[in-house]
C-alpha cells in the first residue's frame, strides 16, 4: 500500500472522526456516543465539560498526527508500517489523559464543581 494512502486511511480517518465529534457533540449522557468514562458520566455538567474538553484536545492532536504522518510519508523512502498507527494511538491517549486530568482538576469525586 502506498504510504500516503495508508496515512489517509489511518490518521486521516482519525482526524475526520475528531471533526465529527467537534461539530456534533453529544447532548445528553448516553452509552453510545461521546467521551464515556465513569467519571464523565456522573452528571450532565461533567458530561458537557468532558466532551467539550476531549473534543478540543482530540481535534488538535489528531490534526498534529495527520500532519506528522503526512510529513513522514513525504520524506521517507521506504513504505510506512507501524509509524502512523503509533501517532494514532498517541493522539487518542494524550486526549484521554488531558481530559481526565482536567475533570479531576475541576470536579470532586462526588461530581460537584470545585471552587
Amino acid at each position: 500500500m502506498d504510504s500516503f494512502t495508508y496515512v489517509l486511511t489511518t490518521n486521516g480517518v482519525l482526524f475526520l472522526i475528531s471533526i465529527i465529534f467537534w461539530k456534533f457533540p453529544p447532548k445528553k449522557v448516553n452509552n453510545i456516543y461521546g467521551y464515556r468514562t465513569p467519571k464523565a458520566m456522573q452528571n450532565q455538567e461533567i458530561w458537557n465539560f468532558a466532551n467539550s474538553n476531549f473534543n478540543q484536545a482530540f481535534l488538535k492532536y489528531s490534526g498534529f498526527s495527520l500532519l506528522a504522518a503526512l510529513l513522514l510519508a513525504s520524506i521517507t523512502k521506504v513504505a510506512l508500517s507501524w509509524e502512523p498507527m503509533v501517532l494514532v494511538a498517541l493522539s487518542i491517549l494524550v486526549s484521554i489523559i488531558k481530559t481526565e486530568r482536567s475533570i479531576n482538576d475541576n470536579f470532586t469525586d462526588e461530581g460537584k464543581r470545585k471552587q
